[in-house]
C-alpha cells in the first residue's frame, strides 16, 4: 500500500472537501434541525461525479478508484453524516453490486442513472425480524412464469423514500435457506411497491430511511441481479464494500469532532488562559489526533485491498469496527471539551455525537463484525 497519494486522490479529496466547505457545512445544522434530504446538494454532488466515485465512465461513473470514494465519503461526511450516508449507500450498497453482478442490459438501464446520480437508490435487506441474521428474511418470490411475484416487508432501509430503484432480497425456496435467496433489481414504481413513514431517528436527520412494503408486485424476469439462488453472495459481498463507506463516514465525524475541539480549546478561557494550555485537554486531544489517524488509514487501507481485486472481508470489518468506535470516542470528548455548550444545539459537538452512534450499528453491527473477523483468523 502507498501512503502518498496519487494526484487524482488528492484532486478529487480536495474537490469534495471544497465543495463540503462551500455548499454543506454552512446549512448542515439547518438540515439536521429540519431532517430535511439535500436534495440540491444531492444533485450538485450528482454533477461532480460523487454519487457513482468508483463506477467506470461507460457506466455513468466518475472512473475513479475505492481510495477516491472513501476520501470523498470522508469529506463530506465531516459536514454532514447524513449527507454523507446518501452518497455512500448509492455508492457501495447499489452501484458496487451492479457493477460486479449485473448484465450489461441492466447496467445500461439502471447503473447509469444511479452512477450519474440522476436517480437514488437502495439496498433492501434489513427487516422486521431479520437485521443481523440476514439468512431469516421472509418476503418472497414466486415465479409465475412470465414475472416473479414479490411479497414482504423491508424496513429501517436507508433512501427508501427518495429511491428510484432498490436491489432487493427475497426468498424463492425456503428449503434451501441461504440459497433459496435471490437478488432482484426492484423499480420502486411498480404497482405493488410503497414506502412508510419517514423513521424517526437519534442522528443523521438529513438521511430518511423508512420501511418498503410489497404487495404482489410483479418483477420482470430480467430484473434478477446475479444468478438465481446467489442473492445471500450478492448482500454479503455488497456489504464488505459498504462497509468501507461506512468507516469513511464515521472518519469524517470524528475529525470534524477533533477540528472543532482544537478551535475551540485555543478560544475558550479559563484559568487565566486558553483550555489548550491545559494538560488535561491536551491528553484528550492527543487521544482523539491517534484515534482518528488509525481509523483513517485502516479505511483507507481496506479501500486499497478492494481496488487490488483481493477479498477485503476482514479489512473492511476491521475498519468499520475501529473507525466507528473511535468516532463515538472523539465525540464523546469533544463534547465534554466543549462543557455546557457541547450539550447544546448552540455548537456541533451534539450533533457529531448523535450521528457517531450509528455507524457501530447500520451494516452489520460491530458485534456481527467481531464474528466475521474471528472467522477469516480462524478458516
Amino acid at each position: 500500500m502507498q501512503f502518498q497519494l496519487t494526484e487524482e486522490q488528492q484532486l478529487i479529496q480536495q474537490t469534495a472537501r471544497d465543495f463540503a466547505d462551500r455548499e454543506i457545512m454552512p446549512v448542515a445544522a439547518q438540515l439536521d434541525e429540519e431532517a430535511r434530504y439535500p436534495e440540491e446538494i444531492v444533485k450538485k454532488m450528482a454533477d461532480l461525479g460523487l454519487m457513482g466515485v468508483a463506477i467506470p465512465e461507460q457506466w455513468g461513473g466518475g472512473g475513479m478508484d475505492m481510495v477516491s470514494y472513501a476520501l470523498a465519503c470522508e469529506e463530506i461526511s465531516r459536514a454532514c453524516a447524513g449527507t454523507g450516508v446518501i452518497m455512500s449507500v448509492n455508492n457501495s450498497l447499489v452501484c458496487d453490486p451492479l457493477l460486479k453482478y449485473a448484465t450489461d442490459e441492466q447496467k445500461e438501464k439502471v447503473l447509469k442513472p444511479l452512477a450519474s446520480g440522476e436517480v437514488l437508490g437502495c439496498f433492501g435487506l434489513t427487516e422486521p425480524i431479520a437485521g443481523s441474521d440476514a439468512s431469516m428474511i421472509r418476503t418472497t418470490a414466486v415465479d409465475k412464469g412470465d414475472y416473479w411475484l414479490l411479497n414482504g416487508e423491508k424496513n429501517f432501509i436507508t433512501n427508501a423514500p427518495e429511491s428510484k430503484y432498490s436491489i432487493l432480497f427475497a426468498v424463492h425456496d425456503r428449503e434451501a435457506r441461504h440459497r433459496g435467496i435471490t437478488a432482484f433489481i426492484l423499480d420502486m414504481e411498480l404497482d405493488g411497491v410503497s414506502t412508510g413513514p419517514k423513521e424517526k431517528k437519534l442522528g443523521i436527520l438529513a438521511s430518511h430511511s423508512s420501511s418498503i412494503f410489497i404487495e404482489d408486485a410483479k418483477v420482470p424476469k430480467d430484473m434478477i441481479l446475479g444468478k438465481l439462488g446467489e442473492g445471500f453472495k450478492v448482500a454479503m459481498t455488497t456489504l464488505d464494500c459498504g462497509r468501507i463507506g461506512i468507516a469513511a463516514q464515521a472518519c469524517g465525524i470524528a475529525r470534524a469532532a477533533l477540528e472543532e475541539s482544537v478551535a475551540y480549546a485555543g478560544e475558550r478561557v479559563a484559568f487565566g488562559g486558553p483550555i489548550a494550555r491545559q494538560q488535561a485537554v491536551q491528553f484528550k486531544l492527543a487521544d482523539m489526533a491517534t484515534q482518528y489517524e488509525a481509523a483513517h488509514l485502516l479505511t483507507l487501507k481496506a479501500a486499497w485491498a478492494k481496488d487490488q481485486g483481493k477479498r477485503h472481508t476482514k479489512e473492511s470489518s476491521i475498519a468499520k469496527i475501529f473507525a466507528s468506535e473511535a468516532a463515538m470516542f472523539i465525540s464523546r470528548e469533544a463534547v465534554q471539551i466543549h462543557g455546557g455548550y457541547g450539550y447544546s444545539k448552540d455548537y456541533p459537538a451534539e450533533r457529531h455525537y448523535r450521528d457517531a452512534k450509528i455507524t457501530e450499528i447500520y451494516e452489520g453491527t460491530n458485534e456481527i463484525q467481531r464474528v466475521v473477523i474471528a472467522s477469516n483468523l480462524l478458516k
